[in-house]
């Protein structure tokens, strides 16, 4: 450590170097004050503190720094000062301001790509969705056309069920219309038919031979029995050449519809009727020929079904429940040989059906 010279008085001379080559302050002229305020230099109080250098001119005087603190010195020249912004650098709230639209085009720009990208995403879910829909409207269209042909195929089933032959159907749909005729000392059958009349009741059919008694008698009275129940009927036309004979009863029963189209031969039919009295009865056949008019009694079915005395006036009716003719008679002396009034030639005749 370089010891501190002390304080000069008036008329002392200044203290000589101590090192060489240090300059030695000239003397002061006796009673002329020296230049420094006469004020003792701090010396150091205590060993190890930190003594004050003596200041030269344009030397930083900087105050004394204690152990790890930092001296704060006068600022070089061109060192901003503390405080002072460098040249160019935003202070304060002027930098933020100037940050603010930065940041704002930032979130714009993010903003539009967010939008554009879910533009694009709706896009292409509009036309995954249209496609979807075309494909649904494919597969109903496919549908439908499936559709329409299983309802054809089974319209054709319905239709072949139908024309299939099924004797228990078709007794099951007759028997209600189909009635035993009490006519003074003679039995046979008579079946209901065509649509109720405007007066009421129901119109039935069966054979002249089988009320021929009554009518020839004068009467026109006959009865109806069905399953154990008895009903009043009225003749009211007779055609004694085609042994047919039209009756009619107050009430009411369902009557059978007429067949539209000729029989053919091999066709299959059921004849329902009271032979013998013995009510219900249902026999079947086929259809063995159509036999034209012969001696003016017109036209007669053949079939092969088993008939008695009491089926006359029975229906004969095909596999679709419609009547096609009139039991009329079989060939005596022989089996599988029956005889019917076509029901056109009925219908005709009575303007029923």
């Amino acid at each position: 450590m370089q010891p501190v010279p002390g304080p000069a008085f008036a008329g002392q001379p200044a203290p000589a170097p101590t090192h060489p080559g240090q300059p030695i302050s000239a003397p002061a002229h006796p009673a002329q004050p020296t230049s420094a305020p006469v004020h003792p230099t701090s010396a150091p109080a205590h060993p190890g503190q930190p003594v004050a250098a003596p200041t030269y001119p344009g030397q930083p005087i900087s105050g004394p720094a204690y152990p790890g603190q930092a001296t704060a010195g006068p600022a070089l020249p061109g060192q901003p000062a503390p405080g002072q912004a460098y040249p160019g650098g935003a202070v304060g709230g002027t930098g933020r301001r100037r940050r603010l639209p930065v940041v704002a085009l930032v979130l714009a720009g993010v903003l539009a790509v967010v939008a554009g990208v879910q533009a694009y995403q709706i896009h292409r879910l509009d036309d995954r969705l249209a496609a979807t829909d075309r494909r649904l409207a494919d597969a109903q269209g496919a549908d439908g056309s499936r559709l329409d042909g299983l309802e054809k195929r089974a319209e054709a089933l319905e239709k072949q069920a139908g024309s299939a032959f099924n004797p228990e159907a078709v007794a099951t749909a007759v028997l209600p219309s189909v009635f035993r005729v009490s006519a003074g000392q003679f039995t046979g059958t008579a079946f209901a038919i065509g649509k109720p009349p405007s007066g009421g009741g129901t119109m039935l059919l069966t054979n002249f031979h089988v009320v021929e008694s009554v009518y020839d008698g004068g009467g026109r009275k006959v009865f109806l029995e069905r399953t154990g129940q008895r009903f009043d009927a009225t003749i009211v036309k007779v055609d004694k050449d085609k042994d047919l004979a039209q009756l009619r009863t107050t009430a009411r029963f369902t009557g059978l519809v007429a067949a539209r189209t000729p029989v053919k031969s091999g066709q299959q039919i059921v004849v329902v009727g009271a032979p013998l009295g013995l009510q219900d009865s249902v026999t079947t056949g086929v259809v063995s020929a159509f036999r034209p008019d012969e001696g003016g009694s017109g036209p007669v079915i053949q079939f092969d079904a088993p008939i008695n005395p009491g089926n006359s006036g029975g229906p004969v009716i095909n596999g679709s429940k419609e009547v096609v003719g009139i039991a009329t008679a079989k060939a005596r002396d022989a089996e599988g040989i029956g005889l019917a009034v076509p029901i056109k030639t009925a219908c005709d005749t009575f303007t029923l059906c």
